[in-house]
């Protein structure tokens, strides 16, 4: 099962030749849709309807995308693929899905082609109901880690999935690293961040002007994003926190998690299938994301 969760599909799409890719989550019908996002640079399709303030409940898709704000576009393609597959808002009308995105920045350079609607469609015919590899696949193709230092000691990262369990409660959670920090194991050690020396001046001890005046590259090119899905019967408001609290997850494997120069944001699908406390859920979707961080560079 994808992120242990049934019925659920996940599928990637990868362009090896200019490092990046989209990866896809396709929940079962009925599921309820959140967001949350913690980071101060995002990119975002959806958000203010999936937020806590925004009437929309249903989710038909979520989308993680690489190219910043023109991956967004391979949005389209997941939206029209869900249209010819019957699955959005039934409405007297048309069938309106809707789809969250979120980008991460892997622009290598100002002439490499950007993904479009049909990297999203392509996407949405690989996805089956078995998990993708983790590291630099999808939308993990051109994710880099460890760049408080400067760009020029970034590390490869990554997507990576994990699953936390408590009896019939599931979270599943795919998370997309490119992130401004180190990540970090459950002891504090670098798992992979900056090869930069331990005596090199890193943000935020020095100005993000001086970061980015160590190399030739985008200081604020950096994000964690992803999404969680779940079992649990959840209502939009608890959906939302559920979602703001699995940051706790990135606050426990990046450091530092959630600067100026980060778009972290999470999405939650809820299937709304098995009862359970908020508090459990959010406990589950954090020691889920945290281990989907570290997954994703191992």
């Amino acid at each position: 099962m994808a992120l242990g969760i049934e019925e659920v599909m996940v599928g990637c799409w990868t362009d090896e030749q200019h490092a990046t890719g989209i990866t896809v989550v396709l929940p079962p019908k009925g599921s309820l849709g959140a967001i949350a996002v913690r980071g101060g640079a995002p990119g975002t399709r959806e958000a203010a309807a999936l937020g806590p303030n925004g009437s929309g409940v249903e989710c038909h898709a979520v989308a993680l995308c690489g190219n910043s704000v023109f991956g967004l576009a391979a949005a389209e393609g997941v939206v029209q693929w869900c249209t010819e597959n019957q699955r959005g808002l039934e409405l007297a009308s048309a069938i309106v899905p809707v789809v969250g995105a979120a980008v991460v920045f892997d622009i290598s350079g100002p002439d490499d082609p950007r993904p479009g609607p049909e990297a999203g469609r392509t996407a949405c015919e690989a996805a089956t109901t078995t998990d993708p590899e983790s590291g630099p696949v999808g939308v993990g193709r051109g994710c880099t880690v460890g760049k408080a230092a400067g760009r020029s000691h970034a590390s490869q990262g990554g997507q990576g999935i994990a699953v936390a369990r408590s009896n019939d409660l599931v979270v599943g959670a795919i998370v997309a690293v490119n992130a401004f920090g180190d990540v970090i194991d459950a002891d504090g050690t670098v798992l992979v961040g900056s090869s930069a020396g331990s005596d090199t001046p890193r943000y935020p001890f020095v100005s993000l002007d001086e970061v980015a005046a160590w190399d030739s590259g985008e200081e604020r090119a950096n994000t964690t994003i992803g999404c969680l899905v779940t079992n649990a019967t959840l209502t939009k408001p608890e959906a939302c926190r559920v979602a703001d609290l699995a940051h706790t997850g990135i606050a426990r494997a990046i450091d530092p998690p959630h600067t100026s120069v980060d778009g972290d944001a999470l999405f939650l699908l809820a299937t709304q299938n098995v009862a359970a406390t908020v508090d459990l859920v959010a406990h589950l979707a954090s020691t889920a994301v945290a281990a989907a961080i570290r997954n994703a560079v191992q």
